[in-house]
């Protein structure tokens, strides 16, 4: 897929942003394209105020002059714009492929609004092909994988757990100072169920799994940005 046309995606979700909006920055390839569209703005004298998802984005903001700030002293959020690594049709999400998603979801839960950019290779019916990201405290780590493996086994995981990084010899830390068990599902029939599964193992920081949260996306298609859903 054309970056020109995620970038024409991310274009669309710049036209919903108003002056003095308090919007939280996503994380990732395509989010990355709506932070360079807002710092074009901003320089031009539009007035907002941020909450970058991640250090990188908090970096990207900030070589453009973005103004940030943070939820303590915000609170409430009139908007988040983000990426997604898979769309079902209710848009419900997965996230977390760039180790992000704690963030990005406590970000996405304290605004009014998320509207998700992401390419038509995203969306799916049912989610699962793409691996959960679930991040982990390190704490007893192999006591959350065992319980982890048997929330898999009992919703019909179709492959295995890996831990980010194990395999290439540098283990994936997050900005929290966490690490990700990618788990591979294949398809996910009861993301509600799945949800509070994991939820409820006490090693679990939390999942990759965004339900009843995007309200909106846009999506670059060969034919151009197509909109699903709305922003109510």
């Amino acid at each position: 897929m054309s970056e020109d046309l995620k970038r024409e995606a991310a274009r669309k979700v710049l036209e919903e942003v108003r002056p003095g909006m308090r919007l939280g920055l996503g994380t990732g390839s395509t989010a990355r394209h709506f932070v360079d569209l807002l710092g074009e703005k901003v320089a031009q004298g539009l007035d907002v105020l941020c909450v970058p998802t991640s250090e990188v984005t908090a970096r990207q903001a900030e070589s453009l002059n973005i103004p940030l700030s943070d939820l303590d002293a915000l609170g409430r959020l009139d908007l988040t714009v983000d990426g997604a690594d898979e769309i079902d049709p209710a848009l419900n999400l997965i996230k977390g492929g760039g180790g992000a998603l704690l963030r990005e979801k406590i970000v996405a839960a304290a605004s009014d609004a998320m509207i998700v950019i992401a390419d038509s290779s995203k969306l799916v019916d049912p989610l699962g092909k793409f691996p959960l990201p679930i991040e982990v405290n390190r704490f007893g780590l192999g006591a959350t994988r065992h319980s982890i493996e048997a929330v898999m086994a009992a919703h019909g995981a179709e492959g295995g757990l890996r831990l980010r990084g194990e395999d290439k010899g540098a283990v994936f830390v997050t900005d929290g100072g966490h690490l990700i068990l990618d788990a591979f599902f294949g398809r996910i029939s009861q993301p509600e169920a799945l949800s509070r599964d994991l939820l409820d193992i006490p090693g679990v920081v939390q999942h990759g799994l965004f339900i009843n949260m995007c309200g909106k996306a846009y999506v670059a298609t060969p034919d151009g940005v197509k909109t699903l859903g709305n922003s109510n």
